[in-house]
């Protein structure tokens, strides 16, 4: 099923190699946010829950 998914890249993923990337429309779906390394598009994938996800988020904003 993830295979078929359209991952976006995090805006505040920095340009030095460290990207993230999430899949919006199964967010929207299913309540379930996928988080994977744009490095290793086979590799393992996280599966947070809203509230981890904005957590996610808000790390980034003040650490990126």
């Amino acid at each position: 099923m993830t295979d078929s998914l359209r991952w976006v890249k995090s805006s505040y993923s920095d340009n030095g190699g460290q990207c993230i990337e999430w899949a919006p429309e199964h967010a929207a779906a299913t309540g379930e946010f996928l988080v994977r390394d744009s490095k290793d598009l086979n590799g393992p994938q996280l599966t947070l829950t809203r509230a981890a996800f904005a957590g996610l988020v808000e790390f980034a904003r003040h650490h990126g």
